[in-house]
């Protein structure tokens, strides 16, 4: 491998070349068994099928009495008919006997019908006149009553595999007596940050040393995409102490920030090209040129690793492009950025170059959309002012004032 350090890029891979070799490389992980209470998020590595009806029995769908439904057509408020209470069915304790011809039974909402009743006439048009009951008001066979299967039939498919779990997917689970499914095995992430001028997260900065916010984000945005962190410390800018990082990780995925670049500390493009290979090193794209990406044996295959530049924007925005879609398609989750989106129009122009795509940070303010006034890499709060961002294409000179544009946006709720 050529040492760009203090040299430079040759040449800059485009964006479209290194996703869809992302696309074509990363592959699912394997299957693992995950507990009913612990699988919501979880994706499924295969299709679920009910053994089972759902309800089992058929139950009263309000408060009321349970009756044949024929015995109380012509009832009216004018003409009220009475039938024999001969007992009560409750939720869990059913009532045991028979409904005859002339006989109801009170029974309250998910209770059990009796044997013999096919409807159930509701409270309100109902009075108790010990030793029977008033009703007046008819109602039909099948009225008020839920049947056997009526929410899952026996042998349905419930929840088809690929599937992100969520709660109610999680309570239909429990309502036909599964106690843990298969899910995709979440991909391991490390985060090897490295930086002798970093001090821990939340730190009070010290003369020429930051507090690390890179791991902070990072950690997050790994959480969001289904994937899981694995324990991590700041790595000093020596070479030998980021190789045996590299080269002791069991992670499926090694996010290294800072580093990445052609300076004279920059030493992980060099050691992932000496440990595996190192498929791209320069990107077409602003901010986040310096971005690497490369594998090391090992795992389920080989690791990837994505060398995340240390400047927290293009950090954030490397891992959007291309470590996200990654951790997110070995996890059974789509490669597509999961950001809600909006088009809206420019309130001002954007400005960008032919041969480059640009990741421009954007207010969305009264139904338009400003690009945030600034375009440092290192401006983390610039992110924070901002609502989204948008994407301009390497074949664009930029977006006119006006002009129509997507908008992927940081928030799942509307600015």
């Amino acid at each position: 491998m050529r040492d760009v350090r203090m040299r430079g890029f040759a040449e800059r891979a485009d964006v479209e070349e290194v996703q869809t070799f992302l696309a074509k490389t990363v592959a699912r992980l394997g299957a693992e068994p995950v507990e009913l209470l612990a699988c919501v998020g979880r994706v499924l590595a295969e299709q679920v099928r009910s053994e089972f009806d759902v309800p089992g029995f058929a139950r009263a769908a309000m408060d009321g009495y349970a009756i044949r439904g024929e015995d109380s057509f012509g009832a009216s408020s004018y003409d009220p008919l009475h039938l024999d209470l001969i007992g009560e069915s409750l939720p869990g304790r059913p009532f045991l006997g028979r409904v005859e011809a002339g006989q109801a039974v009170r029974i309250m909402t998910g209770a059990a019908m009796p044997e013999g009743a096919d409807a159930v006439v509701m409270a309100e048009v109902c009075e108790e006149l010990d030793p029977v009951v008033e009703l007046r008001d008819a109602v039909a066979p099948r009225k008020n009553v839920g049947a056997t299967g009526e929410d899952i039939r026996a042998g349905a498919l419930v929840l088809e595999a690929g599937r992100r779990l969520r709660p109610q997917d999680a309570g239909l689970l429990a309502s036909i007596a599964v106690s843990s499914v298969a899910c995709i095995r979440r991909p391991r992430a490390e985060l090897l940050i490295t930086g002798d001028e970093l001090l821990p997260p939340g730190s009070r900065p010290e003369g020429a040393r930051i507090a690390d916010s890179n791991s902070v984000v990072l950690r997050a945005l790994v959480e969001r995409d289904a994937g899981e962190v694995l324990p991590h410390t700041i790595l000093p800018d020596r070479a030998e102490v980021i190789r045996a990082a590299l080269d002791d990780s069991v992670a499926d995925v090694l996010l290294v920030s800072g580093g990445s670049s052609v300076g004279q500390e920059d030493h992980a493009p060099r050691l992932v090209a000496d440990l595996g290979r190192l498929d791209f090193h320069g990107i077409a794209m602003r901010p986040s040129s310096p971005t690497g990406i490369g594998r090391l044996p090992g795992g389920e295959g080989d690791r990837f690793v994505f060398l995340l530049p240390g400047n927290p924007v293009s950090c954030l925005c490397a891992y959007e492009f291309f470590a996200g879609p990654a951790i997110r398609a070995m996890g059974g989750l789509p490669l597509q950025w999961p950001h809600r989106r909006v088009r809206l129009p420019l309130a001002r122009k954007i400005s960008s170059a032919i041969g480059r795509v640009d990741y421009v940070r954007v207010a969305v303010e009264k139904g338009t959309v400003a690009p945030i006034a600034t375009s440092g890499a290192s401006i983390l709060s610039s992110t924070v002012r901002a609502a989204g961002a948008v994407i301009v294409p390497r074949g664009c000179e930029g977006m006119p004032e006006g002009e129509e544009v997507e908008v992927l946006l940081y928030d799942e709720v509307p600015p």
